[in-house]
């Protein structure tokens, strides 16, 4: 049976239409003839969304029981046994009630998908589990429903419902989303406009990825190579010369022009040698493209054109800017250059020539092609050494008869020169001996014989031999050692880029991997690990990679290097030539210096985590010595004046004692919980137990040591259960209760109050007292604080520590707000149970459309 097709329409938040747009495109399926049915929809009485509903075939829900209440949930049994083409189902995160086949309604929707039903259902961005934090830093709001985000990217299809902030916040004041008596509060918590807006650019940016992806894989899948101007992906070809700034800032300004857009400049480096250009000014270019928000890339390419081409279509990039020629006009006879090559070949990438105030004032170095004899100046020269000859013997016979032996020879001579220049020591060789051939058989008496009459002609030719050998040799030798020089310039800049990367504090493994498959233009690059516990085994592990499809064992590899006996850089791509893995070497040693760094950077964190254990446990000590002493040295001198036989004690005496005796006690059980909740916390030893439970099951017990007088509790019956642990939670309050009646003001009543906001049910207790300054909120929770001048003897200022740590270790917050007019108030907020009652006040963190 062939798996069911998935559709997700995708939403910002809560209200921009994502149900609407599902029941209408269910509609459209069913007028075309198509077996739709509601499998679950939820309308949240909003009057639009009820009439779509209508001639909509609706599996009726499935009632369940949890906790003495009822509660709906999608039928998934009823839906499979009828069996339609497709099936609507509205809120693909939403948890489904305790005892149910599946935790979570995608995981019923995998079992339609199974059967071959098609679904189509929706989503908030809000609810990707890889955004949780982002959204709660951005809303305050912790996600509590989440999908996750493999789900939703297996989606056949998925269609972002996109609506501004502005109109959404007018649909929220209209009535359309929630209830009238809901709006105001929403209005001003999550529809916040910047919250809005921030989740509008997460679902879009989101979406775009996607989309991205979509494309890549159908470029990869069909084998095709040329751009797609899908995003505008902007490369800059730099040669270090002083135009490179000018051309920088262009391509910024062209990508501003759209958003999405990227910049990429790109250095070639000949494996001879740098074309031309400054490593300093390099630098600086370097700097200001990563300013302007791109990124700096060096590729190794013996063909600057061919090189800059590849790596602009291997990143599918859309436009290339060069900067006009320097070369001067004569030296066009050469070539066309650069730029007018690239802008031939490059097909359907736009190719933009940059005016700038360096053209035609020449490049300020020698070109690299005159640095060594390439193979149009080999094939010169031996054109120059076995033709030359011929050509010149034919010109001084037939035209210029008699010019003299000598003038003859150096005529000779200055062609076999030419020749070295050319082409090098064997076309000179040739030249040198084919020209004294000629010379002896044409130019020496006797002529037309390979005799000589005169002993001195012999010297003369011998002499014409041997300075043109000597000079092609000379010539052979600077070449290759300007060759080797150039070769040796392009490592070292190599290197220094390598060097600053070190001393700027990169230290990404990843990024140090992708700057070696760039420069070298490898498909893959992997760092491979041998196991620490047996390193004669053959087995190996991925410490990073880069690339597609690395290889897992370093004979696998076209390039291999070796860094030490458990590590090896691994390369897949092409072979490289011996002169290059020097470099290579370089960057695979500096690959293990980045993983060592890695290594010794997360047991330095360790270290820290068990240095600022132990300056707990030092203050936890230094904390106690007096505060242990002051109710223990009491209790002492009241035991030993009951003891004493030397003084009779009244009953009220002995009571007194005895009360004494009973708070120095009680303050040390409490002193010595908290020391002992405080060491929990930070050893990481906390671990809950969650259940579901009612508040006034807890926040009363925690209220046993106070006066009856001394707090006034308001929890209202309706609240929703709470998912936590119940003696966690009793100590948090306890404490934060205790810290209030502390501060209060004689006679006045701390407020305990609970109230339900979303998924989330708050604790608030509101005290009269002298308040905290707004930046001293957050240090009253550090372990050891006491506000203002408390005396020692309240405590070592561990209480709203332990709270906080208690509360987080639930998934819950603990935070300060100034009580109006005048005090503190703690603000307490823990999850609503899954599946508990919705909540009063109004449901932004859950509400779907």
């Amino acid at each position: 049976m062939a798996r069911g097709t998935l559709r997700i329409y995708l939403g910002a938040a809560p209200g921009v239409g994502k149900t609407y747009a599902m029941l209408s495109e269910a509609h459209r399926r069913a007028e075309r003839g198509t077996d739709v049915v509601i499998g679950y929809v939820e309308h949240h009485r909003r009057p639009r969304t009820e009439v779509m509903m209508r001639g909509l075939e609706e599996i009726p829900r499935r009632e369940c029981d949890y906790r003495g209440t009822a509660f709906t949930e999608m039928d998934l049994d009823a839906i499979l046994r009828r069996a339609p083409e497709i099936a609507l189902v509205d809120e693909l995160a939403h948890t489904n009630v305790p005892g149910s086949r599946n935790a979570k309604r995608w995981q019923d929707v995998e079992e339609l998908l199974t059967a071959g039903i098609d679904v189509v259902s929706n989503v908030n961005i809000q609810h990707l589990e890889s955004l949780g934090d982002v959204v709660e830093s951005i809303t305050g709001v912790r996600q509590r429903e989440t999908v996750p985000d493999e789900v939703v990217r297996r989606a056949d299809q998925i269609e972002l419902v996109d609506m501004s902030p502005q109109a959404l916040r007018r649909r929220m004041a209209h009535g359309n989303i929630y209830a009238p008596d809901k709006v105001d509060a929403a209005l001003s918590n999550y529809f916040r406009p910047g919250n809005l807006t921030a989740l509008r650019e997460l679902a879009l940016l989101w979406t775009a990825d996607r989309v991205d992806e979509y494309l890549q894989e159908y470029r990869a899948e069909h084998r095709i190579s040329a751009a797609w101007q899908a995003r505008e992906r902007i490369v800059v070809g730099l040669t270090g010369g002083p135009e490179g700034r000018t051309l920088i800032r262009r391509a910024a300004r062209m990508a501003a022009k759209g958003s999405g857009s990227e910049i990429m400049a790109v250095h070639i480096v000949r494996s001879d040698g740098p074309v031309s250009g400054s490593a300093k000014e390099l630098a600086v270019q370097r700097t200001l493209v990563e300013d302007l928000g791109g990124s700096f890339h060096h590729v190794i390419g013996d063909d600057v054109p061919d090189a800059l081409l590849d790596f602009a279509r291997g990143t599918d990039a859309t436009q290339i800017v060069l900067g006009s020629s320097r070369r001067k006009p004569w030296q066009y006879v050469f070539g066309p250059g650069v730029g007018s090559t690239v802008a031939r070949e490059s097909a359907d990438i736009d190719v933009h020539i940059v005016t700038h105030e360096q053209v035609a004032k020449g490049r300020g170095l020698p070109s690299a092609r005159g640095a060594k004899l390439g193979r149009s100046r080999v094939v010169a020269g031996w054109l120059t050494g076995v033709a030359g000859p011929l050509l010149l013997t034919l010109l001084l016979t037939q035209w210029h008869p008699g010019m003299g032996q000598a003038t003859d020879m150096l005529v000779f001579l200055a062609l076999t020169v030419a020749a070295a220049l050319t082409g090098g020591l064997l076309p000179a060789l040739v030249c040198a001996v084919g020209g004294s051939l000629l010379l002896n058989y044409y130019f020496t008496r006797p002529t037309h014989s390979f005799t000589i009459a005169q002993p001195e002609n012999i010297i003369a030719i011998v002499i014409f031999v041997m300075v043109g050998i000597a000079v092609a040799s000379v010539v052979d030798l600077a070449a290759r050692r300007t060759q080797q020089a150039a070769r040796l310039r392009a490592e070292a800049e190599i290197l220094s880029h390598l060097a600053g990367s070190v001393l700027r504090g990169e230290s990404s493994l990843d990024a140090l991997l992708e700057r070696v498959r760039e420069t070298f233009t490898m498909d893959s690059v992997v760092l491979l690990e041998r196991d620490d516990d047996n390193p004669a085994s053959d087995a190996w592990t991925c410490a990073a990679s880069v690339g597609a499809v690395p290889c897992v064992r370093p004979e696998d590899a076209d390039v291999e290097v070796a860094v030490n006996d458990r590590l090896s850089l691994a390369l897949l791509g092409r072979v490289l030539p011996a002169a290059d893995r020097r470099v290579l070497s370089a960057f695979a040693a500096q690959a293990a210096v980045v993983l060592d760094r890695k290594r010794l950077a997360d047991e330095a964190g360790r270290a820290r985590e068990l240095a600022e254990g132990n300056r707990i446990r030092t203050a936890l000590l230094a904390a106690v010595s007096h505060d242990l002493r002051t109710p223990l040295a009491g209790i002492k001198a009241s035991v030993s004046s009951l003891r004493s036989a030397d003084v009779a004690w009244s009953p009220e005496d002995e009571a007194e004692l005895l009360a004494g005796i009973e708070d120095g006690a009680d303050r040390l059980d409490h002193l010595v919980g908290n020391l002992l909740d405080m060491s929990r916390l930070q050893t990481g030893t906390v671990n809950p137990l969650i259940r579901e439970l009612d508040l006034d099951e807890v926040v009363p017990k925690a209220l046993g040591g106070v006066p009856d007088d001394g707090v006034t509790l308001d929890i209202p019956e309706s609240l929703p259960m709470v998912a936590v642990d119940p003696g966690l939670l009793e100590r948090s309050v306890a404490n934060v209760v205790e810290n209030a009646v502390k501060y209060n003001p004689p006679g006045e009543p701390v407020l305990v109050a609970a109230s339900a906001l979303g998924d989330r049910v708050e604790v608030r207790v509101a005290d009269r007292g002298p308040g905290v300054p707004e930046d001293a909120k957050e240090q009253i929770f550090e372990p050891f604080q006491r506000y203002g001048d408390a005396p020692r003897g309240t405590g070592v200022g561990l209480g709203l520590a332990v709270a906080r740590g208690f509360a987080e270790a639930m998934g819950g917050t603990l935070v300060a707000e100034d009580t109006p007019g005048g005090g503190l108030t703690m603000v307490l907020t823990l999850r609503a149970a899954a599946g508990g009652e919705p909540a009063r006040p109004g449901l932004p963190a859950t509400a779907t459309t």
